[in-house]
């Protein structure tokens, strides 16, 4: 939304319709033209940070990816650390159940 710079009545009194429009629109095309610079200081600005965001995101997924693997790996292995010796135990009492039973 451009907002038009105005004067008052009595600057264009004192200078006349011509140079004081001639101001005014001096004035207008310096903030337009430092809008559009400041617009474009803005995007690039975002670009660089929407990079770095994307940047960071890649990394933290790698270094999450990582982590449940190893999180994975560490509970299988504590898994058949803990049953294991279960397994070997049930396996144990029904191969003594098996030959009691065969002994009569």
């Amino acid at each position: 939304m451009p907002v038009t710079a105005r004067l008052s009545r009595k600057f264009y009194e004192t200078f006349g319709e011509d140079v004081t429009n001639e101001l005014v629109d001096w004035f207008n095309s310096v903030d337009a033209t430092y809008r559009g610079d400041l617009r474009e200081l803005n995007e690039l600005n975002f670009s660089r940070f929407d990079a770095k965001l994307e940047q960071r995101l890649a990394e933290l997924r790698r270094d999450l990816s990582i982590e449940i693997t190893r999180a994975q790996n560490t509970t299988l292995k504590w898994m058949f650390t803990f049953w294991l010796p279960t397994a070997g135990g049930i396996i144990g009492t029904a191969i003594a159940v098996v030959a009691l039973l065969l002994r009569r």
